[in-house]
């Protein structure tokens, strides 16, 4: 970290003191040989925590476990550790919330302790769904993982304050902060931390959090990619309407994680769950009640059309056709099939036409294969930039393609078809060395109206579509012929 940082740090006289109780209980969380005496003796010293402590015992948020009816039982029915976690999280927290650092109107402190207060509880969630053990360490991260935030205010208010009221984007103010000061609010939480002598593993949760995520990250989800991705999720529960905040989320999550919005949509409900009982622990409203179930509601749609849009998305690379961008043979088979038995049986009209590229082969032998894969996709962009947005372009195999028009008679098939053979005989294209080639396509079509002529299957009205374009062939090319029944 950057030395006058630190200096300044070390010497700052405006941070929060901390209580007695609260270094005794930093003091009981660094101890590997904690016992349920220990931790219950100094804890009864503060009733206000231990009242606390009990009323949290028996919430949601350890609904699993059986009523605690005084302290003792608490420690024994959660654990030394986990109490020791929640009195740390609490005894931090209430020290900053009841000591503004600095007078600046350029950070909303009420707003900050929502954020950390929900990244925690998001942080906690998180663990959960992934079946993660440490789950209240996960909820301190979360709490603290923004920290440096509060301490860069206190030791330099002036110099950060123009810092952070230039951005309210979190990854900006952080690319902000080194730029100016050579340390980032990450490295800064990390050394506070570490000066009031808080573990070792929540204090590097305030730097690993906010790296890249690593191929670990993704394959041992743990402590640092939770508390990660549990910024950007308690963002979007807080200002859902806020641009970027729900792809933020999701791309997050999914880089650190490796999960998808349906999960994401399942950690909102485990929030919503355990909500009541954070605000209770730090008395401070995060969300009005009327709010939560409509923002929740509201997350939880978004994501799901997410997840449809995804799944949309996937299924269009499996049906188009790498090189050209038109669709593939197998979606034309399948498509043609359907569209097909759509004409017969309500008596719609049906419009094929094959197209080939003229002379191809003599592109190829003349300038490559590379020259003829561009123009190849060339091609396919002329096509796809002047059909309609029914209709279906495909590559059917080589540099021949086929051109489905459902619902369109022969007469306004001819439209489309003149059209695109204008286009295409219009088009220069140019090779690096300085070449302009120009091409043509050959067009065989046919047509099923109202059932005449007819056609028993979708081979056949393809098989015609075929023989139109041979005829365009022997007759020169660059034309259009269709078929017509003998």
């Amino acid at each position: 970290m950057n030395e006058h940082i630190e200096n300044k740090l070390r010497h700052c006289k405006t941070l929060p003191t901390l209580p007695a109780i609260a270094l005794k209980v930093i003091e009981l969380a660094n101890d590997p040989d904690i016992n349920l005496e220990d931790v219950c003796k100094y804890i009864t010293l503060d009733p206000a925590l231990s009242a606390k402590i009990l009323k949290i015992a028996n919430s949601p948020l350890y609904r699993s476990r059986r009523e605690a009816t005084n302290l003792r039982q608490a420690i024994s029915v959660l654990g030394t550790h986990t109490i020791t976690v929640i009195a740390l999280s609490f005894t931090l927290a209430n020290s900053f919330i009841k000591h503004s650092t600095n007078n600046s109107k350029a950070i909303d402190h009420l707003f900050f302790w929502k954020r950390a207060i929900a990244s925690a509880l998001a942080c906690r969630a998180l663990g959960e769904k992934l079946g993660l053990r440490f789950q209240d360490d996960l909820f301190l991260a979360g709490l603290m993982q923004d920290i440096g935030i509060l301490v860069f205010f206190a030791i330099m208010p002036e110099e950060y304050e123009s810092i952070f009221s230039a951005t309210d984007d979190h990854d900006t103010l952080l690319n902000n902060e080194r730029q100016a000061f050579g340390t980032g609010h990450d490295e800064l939480g990390h050394a506070f931390l570490k000066l009031w002598n808080i573990p070792d593993y929540i204090a590097l949760s305030c730097m690993a959090s906010h790296c890249q995520p690593g191929p670990e990250a993704v394959s041992t989800p743990g402590l640092h990619s939770c508390t990660a991705v549990s910024r950007y999720l308690a963002e979007y529960f807080l200002t859902p309407n806020k641009p970027g905040k729900l792809n933020n989320l999701i791309k997050t999550a999914q880089a650190w994680l490796n999960i998808d919005a349906d999960v994401l949509g399942e950690v909102i409900d485990t929030m919503k769950e355990g909500l009541s009982s954070v605000e209770d622990l730090f008395e401070v409203t995060i969300l009005e009640p009327a709010k939560i179930s409509q923002i929740i509601d509201e997350a939880k749609e978004l994501l799901a059309l997410q997840t449809i849009a995804k799944v949309r998305e996937l299924e269009e690379k499996t049906h188009r056709d790498s090189l050209t961008g038109a669709m593939n043979r197998k979606f034309f088979d399948d498509t043609i099939q359907r569209e097909f038995h759509i004409s017969l049986r309500h008596q719609l009209p049906l419009t094929i036409a094959m197209l080939d590229i003229d002379h191809f082969k003599k592109i190829n032998d003349t300038y490559g294969h590379i020259t003829g894969d561009e123009i190849l996709t060339s091609f396919s962009r002329i096509v796809i930039n002047q059909i309609r947005e029914d209709d279906i372009f495909c590559r059917y195999g080589g540099e021949e393609f086929a051109l489905i028009l459902p619902g369109t008679p022969l007469n306004a098939a001819r439209n489309v078809t003149t059209r695109l053979k204008d286009a295409i005989t219009k088009n220069i294209h140019k090779t690096d060395d300085g070449h302009e080639i120009r091409i043509s396509a050959s067009f065989g079509v046919a047509s099923c109206l109202n059932g005449t002529p007819h056609f028993e299957k979708a081979i056949d009205l393809i098989k015609a579509a075929d023989t139109a374009l041979l005829a365009a062939k022997k007759a020169g090319r660059n034309r259009i012929i269709e078929w017509k029944q003998s």
